[in-house]
C-alpha cells in the first residue's frame, strides 16, 4: 500500500470504538496505522481529515455516514488521497428516500421525545449492544446528530467517477439500511474499485469481518490496470 496511515470514520452516532474493532487488526496486518478519530458529527469529522493532512497522501474511508464523509473529502481533495476503504455505504446523491436516512430522521424524533432507551425499543444483538454502549457517549447532541445525518448528501455517482484512487468497497448482502445495490452502484461509478460482501451476522460474530472485506476489494482494486 503506498501509504502508511488510513483515517477512518464512524457511522452515524457510532464512535472510534466500533471503526477500531473493525479495522485496527486488518489494517495492522496490511502495514497500515489506524488513525480513528473520536470525532462527532459530520463538521468534525471533516477537521479530523483535514488535521490529519501532513503532506502525505492518506487512506481515508469509514462507515457509512462515515463513507460518505471520506468520499466526499475525497472528491475535494484528490491529491491528498492515497485511496479509499468504504464499508456500508448507504446512499449517492440526496438522501431522500434511503433507507438509512429515514431510520436516523425516526431515531432522532424518538430520541427527542422519549430518549435513547425508547428509540431503541425492538433493537436486539449485537446491533442494540452497540448503539446501547455507544449513542449514550453523543449526550445531548444525539438527536442532532442523527438529524444531521439524514439529511447529508452523499457523493453523486457523476462525483464518484472523478476519483482515481483505488477503493474497496464492502457490503453486506442482508442489510436492508445499507443495500447492497446502492455499493453496487458506487464501485460502478467509480473507475478503479472492487467490491467484497460479507453479511451482518458474521459482523456481530467477528467485527473484523468487515476491515477484511473493504481491505481484501481495495487490494484487488489497487491491482486492477
Amino acid at each position: 500500500m503506498s501509504s502508511s496511515r488510513a483515517v477512518l470514520l464512524p457511522g452515524t452516532a457510532s464512535d472510534e470504538v466500533f471503526i477500531s474493532a473493525v479495522f485496527a487488526r486488518p489494517l495492522a496486518e496490511a502495514g497500515l496505522a489506524l488513525l480513528a478519530p473520536a470525532s462527532r458529527g459530520v463538521r468534525e469529522h471533516v477537521a479530523a481529515l483535514d488535521a490529519a493532512w501532513d503532506g502525505t497522501p492518506l487512506v481515508v474511508g469509514g462507515v457509512s455516514l462515515g463513507a460518505h464523509v471520506a468520499a466526499a473529502w475525497a472528491v475535494r481533495h484528490p491529491e491528498r488521497c492515497a485511496g479509499l476503504l468504504l464499508a456500508l455505504p448507504a446512499w449517492h446523491g440526496s438522501a431522500d428516500g434511503a433507507p438509512a436516512s429515514a431510520t436516523a430522521r425516526a431515531s432522532a424524533s424518538v430520541v427527542g421525545s422519549a430518549g435513547v432507551e425508547a428509540a431503541l425499543t425492538g433493537v436486539d444483538g449485537w446491533l442494540g449492544d452497540e448503539l446501547r454502549r455507544a449513542w449514550p457517549r453523543y449526550g445531548s447532541r444525539l438527536a442532532d446528530v442523527l438529524e444531521e445525518a439524514a439529511g447529508e448528501p452523499a457523493p453523486s455517482l457523476a462525483e464518484l467517477s472523478g476519483l482515481t484512487a483505488p477503493v474497496g468497497v464492502a457490503a453486506c448482502t442482508d442489510d436492508p439500511i445499507h443495500p447492497l445495490e446502492v455499493a453496487r452502484a458506487w464501485v460502478e461509478a467509480l473507475p478503479r474499485a472492487a467490491l467484497r460482501t460479507t453479511t451482518l451476522a458474521a459482523l456481530g460474530a467477528d467485527r473484523e469481518s468487515l476491515g477484511r472485506a473493504a481491505l481484501d476489494a481495495y487490494r484487488s482494486a489497487q491491482a486492477a490496470v
